[in-house]
């Protein structure tokens, strides 16, 4: 199965992934992507309990709830439907934020008060450090990559 194959379809609720192999090696695939991923899985029955760890841009979290592995057709479909969802911002990067706003607004309003000249050009460079910085930490990691993980897993025979 290609990555461009895999259907993962989402909505707030559920989360899921079909995939070609019988269940059991449906969950024995999301146990191997949980282990690499740092989740917590808990196998009982046809599923589990899954802890996930995401990133969804400035916060952080995480995300629990059972994986239940149904059959479907020739092979299975796997759901995660999120329970209990804890986020947190990145108080850091939120500082690093303000930082950078104040020196953007340092560049912007220099020409209304001239004696703020000679810290122009400071504001500027915190302003585009402060985007530099930020910018390549937006990224989201979540239910959706996990899922396509299994299905790599699943696809791969592990």
């Amino acid at each position: 199965m290609a990555p461009s194959d895999i259907k993962v379809t989402s909505s707030p609720d559920e989360h899921s992934v079909v995939v070609p192999q019988a269940p059991s090696a449906a969950l024995r695939a999301v146990g191997t992507a949980a282990a690499e991923w740092g989740a917590e899985f808990e196998p009982g029955g046809e599923g589990g309990k899954l802890h996930l760890p995401v990133v969804a841009g400035l916060r952080r979290g995480l995300l629990s709830g059972p994986v239940a592995v149904e059959p479907a057709g020739a092979g299975s479909r796997v759901v995660f439907r999120p329970a209990t969802r804890d986020y947190y911002l990145e108080t850091s990067v939120i500082a690093l934020l303000a930082v950078a706003g104040a020196g953007a607004v340092l560049t912007v309003i220099w020409p209304l008060f001239p004696q703020l000249l000679p810290g122009a050009p400071l504001g500027a460079v915190l302003a585009v450090a402060g985007w530099l910085l930020v910018a390549p930490r937006l990224r989201g990691k979540g239910p959706e990559e996990f899922l396509a993980r299994v299905a790599g897993h699943a696809a791969a025979g592990e």
